[in-house]
């Protein structure tokens, strides 16, 4: 009886970890941007972003406070959170969206292999749809993601004054590196 109750027990917590295997995240994902003109490069840096995959349905989430950019000058971040992206209002960007193709990815093996994820950022108050390539490395039993896209500020109803419109661009890079360590949940 006794043998057959740790061998059930220990079912249970073969299941936990392999389930536990499944699902990778971090805290401390990095989500950069940059606006590049002939007057002025300007990149914010947001190294606590977090970010949650599911490798078994494909399912990746990102969450990141506005307020957690850095940027070069302090007046930047001011002009960044009052006048653009209005953080005190939409304190939050979000990624949800998946990978298209799963089944090119293996995850138990050591590799680097491109993907398609799509998915909805939102920002701003508005949702749309980003398609766009990523890399996942796995070495060591360990995963990264790399992604690189661009968005249209006007599509996130983010307005350039007419007096820095030459500073700013309107077609903003986009670079998402996260190191993901799996889920003890």
């Amino acid at each position: 009886m006794i043998k057959n109750i740790f061998i059930a027990a220990l079912f249970l917590v073969c299941a936990n970890i392999a389930n536990a295997q499944s699902k990778f995240f971090t805290k401390t994902g990095t989500v950069s941007f940059l606006s590049k003109t002939p007057l002025e490069n300007i990149q914010g840096i947001n190294k606590k972003s977090i970010c949650i995959l599911n490798t078994e349905t494909g399912q990746i989430d990102i969450a990141l406070l506005q307020k957690a950019f850095e940027f070069e000058k302090a007046l930047l971040m001011e002009h960044y959170n009052e006048n653009y992206v209005e953080s005190d209002k939409f304190p939050k960007a979000t990624f949800k969206g998946k990978i298209e193709n799963l089944s090119a990815i293996n995850f138990k093996k050591d590799g680097i292999y491109n993907a398609n994820i799509s998915g909805d950022l939102t920002m701003h108050g508005v949702t749309k749809n980003v398609v766009t390539p990523a890399v996942f490395t796995v070495k060591n039993g360990n995963l990264s993601a790399h992604a690189l896209f661009s968005i249209l500020l006007a599509d996130y109803n983010i307005a350039i004054p007419a007096a820095v419109k030459d500073k700013i661009s309107s077609d903003i890079k986009i670079t998402v590196d996260v190191n993901l360590e799996p889920s003890a949940k």
